[in-house]
């Protein structure tokens, strides 16, 4: 909005680009201006016609719609130039342009131009300046030409010379000689008539001179305005108009609106435009009104039917001065289409179809039925849908519609038996494809039905399988040849399985057989899932079936590996290290069957005496916890456990720990002996292979012996002879006395006791060491000894260090013998006790040698090498020198 009661500042557009060259313009300004002074205009628009925001980045400055700036304040331009930005925003095409605005002060006058205005000075009226109204001329005024316009008058000026210019739409120069002056009377005429939708209006600039060529009055502009004359009729803005509207559509609904345009002078009698309908094709029944004043067509009556009239073609008039009489007029053409709705319902042609179709066929069609439709062909509204409503509860039959001829096609999906059934009948029903629209005087619409009875057809069919497919179950790893189930299939003509066989085709999974006559199935191999393609757990199979005449009919036999309980559970891993912390071991069980044969697992210690000392504690379904009951010593323990799947099968393991004074398991570096509550057992071969290695040690020892002096039995011995054989002593070292329970004293023979080896309760012999060494019977259980064989008694014989072979052999044969007798009869094998005792493995040898060596020393203390044993003989180092 422009501000209130501005001064006006003529300032002088020097530059001014179009869009492509806006971007800059200068304004001549004096060098102070007020608040709300009209700098100048610029034309924006022909650098964005789509601004939507015109700022300035001075605030001193504002821009109006019409492109004028104004400022807001008091300026003052102390520079030569000032500058600022007009910006022009386009939100939604997001466009943005700038027009740059320069003001720059006046140019001082001249001494010239001071001179020359000294002179107006002199030479100017005092009186007021006469300014002439605007002229009148009427459009297409018929004269007579030349026609008086106006008279200007000077009384300075003796002769007048006169400019003219004309302004206005579709100028691009002045109209030369359409007007002229009379240069004596300044009277200015019309040379000829003029359109105003041509020329609105003229500028005509009059200047006075002196004879001199001086002209001592600013120029006077005059304006000639063209008055308008009816001239111009209206017309519409098309040739024809089209329309839609539905059919039933209710009165007031608006079909569309007409448009005229007249050229004359706008807001007049002469653009003041009416509408009328002149006439309608077809003339009944009237269904249209027409406003006069804006041009809308709207429903009149409310009986539009396209089934009965699809196009309307109205004709309308259009006239100016509001529609009086001697007002121009111009007509159109308006053709109005009525638009189909779904009013009518369809309808069968016939109401009852017969039709035939083989048993057994599939995807064929048997029968096509038609409907007729009122409404537009082709639209939704005509597009039948049907149905079949009743008769079809087996899906046996589809009905689908044919695009193109608009037929219900009836097909069968599913195949017929004929000795079920020999016809079907089936009820079906018919609607559109839009929804209906009932016309205000029509009544409610009802559903088209039809009846189709289908005929079926008897056929020589094949054996057909009941159940179609067959599911069979079988446990894992069952006999072959196990009867798992029996599948016949039945003759439809006969409903019995006489005549027919069985087989099955190769290329299968061969995990049955099916008998040809029974129709018997049986395992043909041992079903393990764990094996080949039995990993699946199932297979299909399809069988034939084939009656007297070739006719073959197919079933499915699926086979179903059940899982089974075959598989015994095991502790994945059985050798373990536990350390002074006495951790408890984790022992973790695996099944290779399935579930339910499989977890949960149970853990137990299968040995009493290991039981009392070990414990074992439950986990979660597949572990358990073992850990020692209490203090146990170090060693390596071999305890056998028993897992129980949820199958109750058991597998028994034996888990072996080794307890190591360690703080981890990669610490442990030597093993402690077991101290177990039971003995060790060897069977019997064993036992028979380490009584015959003692027979030839003996028989060595006896031709060691041999050596010593001649074959006289009693012969004196040097004390040497001995000490190469066997020393009479449990110590190998002096020090503390070490007896044995199974040690007994014998008779003493001199200054020296001997000692003698207790086997159990039987009978043995002894080397006393004195003057001599002898061979003694002791008496007991009556068993012969080597005294009693050699002086047939019992008394004591003295012998000189040397016994003949068959001496040596009838002593020991007959024991030997009676030994391994009594090993074979014992189950428990205790007899083997006396002669073997197991011990653990100790490690490696020493660096000090042999412990032998003890034996002959001649020194007594000489036992400085017990100090360089390692770790693992500081027990036997402990039993032999008594700390």
């Amino acid at each position: 909005m422009a501000p209130a009661a501005p001064r006006l500042v003529l300032g002088l557009l020097v530059l001014s680009l179009s869009c492509e060259a806006c971007e800059k313009v200068i304004f001549r300004v004096p060098s102070e201006l007020e608040a709300d002074t009209l700098v100048g205009r610029v034309d924006w628009k022909e650098c964005l016609q789509s601004a939507e925001f015109i700022t300035s980045s001075d605030g001193k400055f504002k821009i109006l719609e019409d492109g004028s700036v104004y400022t807001t304040s008091a300026v003052s331009l102390s520079d030569e130039k000032k500058t600022f930005t007009i910006l022009l925003k386009d939100i939604q095409e997001q466009v943005q342009k700038k027009i740059h605005v320069s003001l720059v002060k006046e140019e001082k006058k001249t001494q010239t131009q001071k001179t020359r205005h000294a002179r107006d000075t002199v030479l100017k009226r005092t009186k007021r300046r006469w300014g002439p109204i605007p002229s009148v001329m009427i459009e297409n005024s018929l004269g007579p030409f030349p026609l008086q316009i106006q008279q200007v008058q000077s009384d300075t000026a003796q002769n007048y010379t006169i400019y003219y210019s004309a302004s206005g739409p579709g100028i691009d120069q002045d109209p030369k000689g359409l007007f002229y002056i009379e240069r004596e009377t300044g009277n200015i005429f019309a040379t000829r008539a003029v359109d105003r939708e041509q020329y609105p209006s003229f500028q005509i600039i009059c200047f006075a001179t002196t004879p001199d060529g001086y002209s001592p009055e600013v120029p006077l502009v005059h304006t000639i305005r063209i008055e308008d004359d009816n001239d111009n009729a209206p017309y519409f803005t098309q040739d024809v108009f089209e329309f839609c509207v539905p059919e039933n559509s209710k009165p007031g609904v608006v079909v569309g609106k007409l448009t005229a345009e007249d050229r004359d002078e706008p807001d007049t009698l002469h653009t003041t435009l009416k509408y009328r309908i002149v006439s309608q094709n077809p003339p009944l029944p009237p269904g249209f009104s027409l406003h006069g004043d804006t041009g809308v067509i709207t429903v009149s009556s409310p009986q539009l039917d396209r089934e009965l009239v699809s196009r309307y073609t109205v004709l309308v008039e259009v006239r100016d001065m509001a529609g009086q009489p001697f007002g121009l007029c111009t007509t159109g053409t308006a053709v109005i289409k009525i638009e189909d709705t779904n009013d009518n319902a369809p309808s069968f042609k016939q109401i009852h179809y017969e039709t035939r179709v083989e048993e057994n066929r599939v995807n064929v069609e048997v029968l096509r039925v038609s409907v007729t439709d009122l409404d537009e062909p082709g639209s939704p509204s005509s597009g039948a849908v049907y149905e079949i409503i009743r008769g079809n509860d087996d899906r046996s039959f589809e009905i689908t519609t044919d695009k193109n001829t608009n037929e219900g096609i009836l097909c069968v999906v599913k195949g017929l038996d004929y000795e079920s059934a020999k016809q079907r009948i089936l009820v079906i029903a018919v609607n559109n494809e839009a929804p209906y629209m009932l016309a205000p005087h029509s009544q409610q619409l009802s559903q088209s039905t039809c009846s189709v009875t289908v005929h079926i057809l008897d056929v020589d069919e094949g054996p057909v399988f009941k159940p179609c497919f067959l599911r069979l179950e079988v446990k894992e790893c069952e006999e072959i040849g196990t009867n798992i189930g029996r599948y016949v299939a039945e003759d439809p003509e006969t409903g019995n399985s006489e005549g027919i066989c069985y087989r099955i085709p190769p290329g299968q999974c061969n995990w049955i057989s099916i008998d040809e006559k029974s129709g018997e199935v049986r395992t043909v191999k041992v079903l393990d899932r764990d094996v080949g393609e039995m990993r699946r757990g199932q297979c299909n199979i399809t069988v034939l079936a084939i009656d007297r005449n070739g006719k073959t009919g197919t079933g499915t036999i699926q086979v179903v590996i059940l899982p089974g309980n075959k598989n015994y559970p095991r502790i994945i891993k059985t050798r373990y290290i536990m350390c002074t912390d006495r951790k408890p071991i984790c022992l973790t069980a695996q099944d290779g069957d399935e579930s339910p044969y499989s977890m949960p697992f149970v853990f137990r210690i299968t040995e009493r005496s290991l039981a009392s000392s070990w414990k074992i504690t439950g986990h979660n379904e597949n572990s358990a916890y073992l850990s020692p009951r209490g203090d146990i010593p170090f060693g390596t323990y071999t305890i056998p456990v028993s897992v129980t799947d949820n199958g109750g099968r058991v597998g028994e393991n034996y888990i072996e720990v080794q307890y190591c004074e360690c703080v981890t398991p990669t610490e442990c570096r030597s093993s402690t002996r077991v101290r177990e509550g039971g003995n060790v057992t060897l069977g019997v071969w064993a036992i028979l292979a380490m009584i015959l290695g003692s027979l030839l040690l003996l028989l060595i020892l006896i031709t060691i012996c041999g050596c010593c002096g001649s074959g006289v039995m009693h012969r004196q011995v040097a004390d040497d002879c001995a000490n190469h054989n066997l020393i009479i002593s449990n110590t190998e070292a002096p020090g503390e006395e070490v007896m044995d329970h199974n040690v007994i004293h014998l008779q003493n023979t001199s200054d020296q006791g001997g000692y003698g080896i207790k086997t159990g309760d039987q009978q043995t012999f002894e080397m006393v060491k004195g003057r001599g060494h002898t061979l003694e019977s002791v008496k007991g259980g009556g068993h012969q000894t080597m005294g009693s064989v050699k002086e047939g008694g019992g008394q004591t014989v003295m012998d000189t260090c040397r016994y003949s072979y068959s001496e040596w052999h009838n002593f020991t044969h007959p024991r030997l013998g009676e030994k391994v007798h009594l090993c074979r009869q014992d189950e428990e094998q205790k007899h083997s006790e006396d002669y073997l005792l197991s011990y653990n493995y100790e490690g490696k040898g020493s660096l000090a040698g042999s412990v032998g060596c003890c034996s002959d020393q001649h020194e007594e203390e000489a036992l400085d090498f017990l100090d360089q044993l390692e770790p693992k003989f500081r027990t036997l180092a402990e039993t032999c020198v008594k700390r």
